[in-house]
């Protein structure tokens, strides 16, 4: 594995690249407050793991975090440097940054699609971005500048969102999260995104994983976009919480490498 780090707009961006230079490209966005560290994909696939601004190894931007025309380019910089299509993998906020790169490039450099416990739309009302009962009670403190408010709410968001999950995965994503700083934790969700008419549009095979048991986003909102989205497959995790490929690395793992090799035909 190495990392390597792109420019983005003037942004530098970490990259983990993984597996046979040959094999088919996945490009493997995280969620909120997490990092491309997050991932392990397999070994049979060439991975591109970022880092998204603000994020892990990227550097922390002055803004543009409320920005869907930055996530697009951020991601875009991404696709040019992989050079070829690539299924592109999004996991929770991960679907939004998808869904701002469809609204200003479609599907250009990309051979097929994975939401994963995704939003694809965020503010008031919209169902692409309905959340659960975890991330409803944990967030507003999540962003708090106080380490004191910050730090519990931030544990119980990493303990909760997957349950079973051992104790050193859930203390190095508690690090992760602590990394990125309380401004650009808030800010990353005062947006209002309707990706309605971007998910209607999409032209490339889809697939749509969602646990069943996901209280940080609703499983709603992967039905959602699973509907809009022609011919995208709903696959549903009984009893998964929101990291299906944390839980269930063996299923998810194999689901994936299914559907690239089906794409890259």
């Amino acid at each position: 594995m190495r990392n390597t780090l792109l420019d983005a707009g003037g942004v530098r961006l970490s990259v983990r690249e993984s597996g046979p230079a040959d094999a088919p490209a996945v490009v493997l966005v995280h969620g909120w407050a997490q990092s491309g560290e997050v991932w392990s994909p397999p070994s049979s696939l060439r991975g591109y793991a970022v880092d998204l601004r603000g994020h892990g190894a990227s550097e922390v931007a002055g803004g543009g975090y409320r920005e869907s025309a930055v996530w697009a380019a951020d991601l875009k910089a991404v696709l040019d440097h992989v050079g070829r299509p690539a299924v592109v993998v999004g996991w929770s906020y991960g679907g939004l940054v998808i869904a701002d790169y469809l609204r200003f490039h479609g599907t250009a450099g990309l051979s097929g699609l994975v939401l994963v416990g995704a939003i694809t739309e965020l503010g008031r009302g919209r169902p692409g971005g309905l959340t659960g009962r975890l991330a409803d009670a944990v967030l507003p403190e999540a962003y708090s500048d106080d380490p004191a408010v910050a730090v519990p709410a931030l544990t119980g968001f990493c303990r909760d969102q997957a349950p079973g999950l051992g104790g050193d995965v859930v203390q190095r994503m508690l690090g992760t999260a602590l990394r990125v700083p309380p401004w650009v934790r808030r800010d990353m969700f005062r947006r209002d995104v309707d990706s309605a008419g971007v998910l209607k549009a999409v032209d490339k095979p889809t697939l749509v994983v969602h646990g069943t048991a996901d209280e940080v986003v609703d499983p709603a909102a992967g039905e959602y976009a699973a509907a809009l989205i022609p011919g995208a497959d709903l696959r549903r995790y009984d009893g998964i919480g929101h990291a299906p490929f944390l839980e269930r690395p063996e299923c998810f793992a194999a689901d994936l490498g299914r559907f690239v090799a089906e794409v890259s035909r």
